[in-house]
């Protein structure tokens, strides 16, 4: 009578090759090399050459040539003479980005808690603007704000505006644009982040009588920061550097800092101060987003 029949278990796993260890280890940074040299490439040296052109002799030309001078005056003599346009870029681009989360926060919440078997539906109508040129949508809110639109007419008759009031070359128009064309980069985050909630979170906030503005206020607000912060800087960050909204809905009143980098480059030619400008705007926006990123993350932990 035999016994059981034995398994033969090695002492021990076969080591891996070194080769393979090498290559497993070295995936993940060739995974990562295309994006990284599309970066490098498209983005740091670029970035670099607006950071040199800045520095040029303001005195240079197109034609002649530009001398690397190392003109660090290029700066505050480019902020003394736009500082208007650049601190008006920050207001119009933080009001369109509060009423983007105003009007945001409800239809995200509603696509992700409310919508159903409409919720694909909603979100096509979300994205689907976003499928038309940013030209084009502009051009649409220039013909809804139009003297002779049917929206100036009934705000005529409403008593809203005067006989000769009007929307188009003003502010509202300007920021009724850049809240519209923003508006999905503020709602997509804020759809996924209440998509990932947890529903028995806001059950068991109402089962210990929280009300509507409690659940609201400390449960599924905290709990969409995340989607916030990104919505936010999604929308502010563009809105800040957005030109085609006051050029074609604004006056020179209205003008934002891109209308000056744009003239700086296209127009008058001057190189020097179209860097200075931009590297002003870039280092600005840098620090309002490191700042801003800080104090919601420290609110957030509290």
């Amino acid at each position: 009578m035999t016994g059981p029949a034995r398994l033969d278990v090695p002492d021990q796993v076969a080591p891996v090759p070194a080769s393979g260890v090498r290559r497993r280890r070295a995936l993940p940074y060739l995974l990562v090399l295309p994006g990284g040299l599309w970066l490098v490439v498209f983005f740091l040296l670029p970035a670099v050459q607006l950071g040199a052109t800045s520095l040029y002799d303001p005195a240079g030309s197109l034609t002649d040539g530009y001398a690397m001078t190392w003109s660090f005056g290029n700066y505050p003599d480019a902020l003394a003479g736009y500082w208007p346009q650049l601190g008006r870029s920050f207001g119009y681009a933080a009001l369109a980005t509060a009423l983007a989360l105003l009007l945001g926060y409800p239809l995200a919440y509603v696509l992700a808690l409310r919508a159903g078997r409409w919720q694909n539906l909603l979100l096509v109508c979300v994205v689907a603007p976003m499928f038309t040129s940013f030209l084009v949508r502009t051009l649409a809110w220039k013909a809804v704000l139009s003297d002779g639109g049917a929206l100036v007419g009934l705000l005529r008759d409403l008593h809203v505006l005067g006989p000769d009031g009007r929307l188009l070359a003003s502010p509202v128009a300007v920021v009724t644009s850049l809240t519209y064309c923003y508006l999905p980069f503020m709602v997509l985050p804020i759809y996924a982040s209440l998509q990932r909630l947890d529903r028995r979170l806001l059950s068991a906030a109402q089962d210990l009588y929280a009300g509507p503005s409690q659940v609201l206020r400390r449960v599924m607000l905290p709990l969409s920061m995340p989607g916030v912060v990104a919505g936010t800087l999604l929308t502010f960050i563009p809105a800040s550097g957005d030109y085609i909204s006051a050029e074609l809905l604004g006056t020179p009143n209205e003008y934002m800092i891109g209308n000056v980098i744009d003239s700086a480059f296209l127009v008058r030619l001057d190189y020097p101060q179209g860097g200075a400008l931009s590297v002003l705007l870039l280092g600005a926006i840098l620090a309002m987003v490191v700042g801003y990123v800080r104090r919601a993350g420290a609110e957030e932990v509290g």
